[in-house]
């Protein structure tokens, strides 16, 4: 089960992940983030805390979101990574275009 939840608009829109997202809902996670971001153009920070699993499509909408806001002028961060989610950020060179804390 997946969970994209906007916690904080405050300087910058917080959304806390949890769950699995992967092929299946990543068009939905996708269009929940790009919808917030539409309204409220700011940096996003993801709270991967709760996040259990992504797959590589996955991996490409954060690609996705990243050159969005890149071109806008706005960070993505993602933060408390679990590490193996965090190894295929760093397989696929990915830590290198996002801050991943």
């Amino acid at each position: 089960m997946q969970q994209v939840k906007l916690v904080s608009t405050e300087g910058k829109l917080e959304f806390s992940l949890s769950g699995e997202i992967d092929s299946a809902t990543s068009e939905d996670f996708y269009a929940e983030v790009s919808t917030a971001y539409r309204h409220d153009k700011k940096d996003i920070e993801f709270d991967c805390t709760s996040l259990t699993f992504i797959d590589s499509t996955m991996l490409g909408t954060f690609v996705k979101i990243f050159k969005t806001l890149k071109a806008d002028g706005h960070s993505t961060v993602l933060k408390n990574v679990q590490p193996r989610i965090r190894k295929l950020f760093q397989i696929c060179s990915l830590d290198t275009l996002m801050e991943i804390r």
